[in-house]
């Protein structure tokens, strides 16, 4: 039924509000789990600008999950919040993460850090690993899952790992309009090269930091031509927690950019048919 409006609850600046948006209708039910967003930025969430943080809801939806959108300024009733859900996408975010959370200083070339996004990502993390619940994990939120399990970045790629891969639109002069492509290789027996049905993608970028050194646990699956990391899974355990430096969110119909939406959506189904028959 594409095209037909349909409606998910999210919360906003701290009050339950009605956020429309287009694309194809998922009927409520047991079977469509709850998967939490949290805002991109403090500074968006105070500003109400939920305008790229929606790309992300809608992508959830489109995929038959449920998006709810956290706030980042009430950490007193996150917990009890995220307990209630099935799954969680960690978006990308303008900030990078603190350089001392891994261990070194600022370069010189980061963006400010997001104190309560870092602490809220985290919350989830946890979370989500002590309960066996899955994680896509999308450009910054892909870096701080890195982060959070020991992992550390490249502060900045033109700098550090000069490459003719353009990986912002910065890269290319005069800039572009739009965020520059680049293929990707995936590791052969991976979940991204079986959601890929291929040895390699075609993916957006927009990004200046990348994954130095994996964290703990975390296996990379992915890289650009130049070596930059692009995708990284946890083999920790069964869960499914996945790591992209690209934007999916942003490649509507691209098929690879759906089964990563649609897989996240699968696992929370698990999640949540667990939980109902515990």
């Amino acid at each position: 039924m594409s095209g037909v409006s349909s409606r998910f609850v999210v919360r906003l600046l701290g009050v339950w509000g009605d956020v429309r948006m287009k694309g194809p209708m998922v009927a409520d039910g047991r079977n469509r789990p709850k998967i939490g967003i949290p805002w991109r930025t403090s500074q968006e969430e105070v500003a109400g600008n939920a305008a790229k943080t929606r790309t992300y809801l809608e992508a959830v939806e489109l995929a038959g999950g449920q998006a709810v959108l956290l706030s980042l300024a009430h950490p007193g009733g996150l917990l009890g919040e995220i307990q209630g859900l099935d799954g969680f996408v960690l978006p990308g975010s303008p900030a990078d993460v603190n350089p001392s959370e891994y261990g070194t200083s600022n370069c010189g070339k980061c963006a400010p850090a997001d104190s309560p996004r870092e602490e809220t990502d985290r919350a989830i993390l946890s979370h989500a690993f002590n309960e066996q619940k899955p994680v896509l994990a999308i450009c910054y939120g892909c870096q701080l899952l890195n982060v959070y399990l020991g992992g550390t970045l490249i502060q900045d790629i033109a700098s550090e790992k000069p490459t003719l891969v353009a990986h912002r639109k910065e890269d290319v002069s005069p800039a572009l309009g739009d965020d520059p492509l680049h293929e990707v290789s995936f590791t052969p027996e991976s979940q991204l090269a079986r959601m890929a049905e291929a040895g390699d993608a075609l993916v957006n970028s927009s990004h200046h930091q990348s994954i130095a050194k994996p964290g703990r646990q975390l296996r990379i699956t992915g890289q650009a031509a130049d070596g930059i990391v692009e995708s990284i899974e946890w083999t920790g355990d069964a869960n499914w927690v996945i790591g992209v430096q690209w934007h999916p969110e942003r490649m509507k119909g691209d098929a690879l950019a759906e089964r990563l939406f649609s897989n996240l959506v699968a696992a929370a189904r698990k999640t949540l048919v667990m939980k109902e028959s515990a």
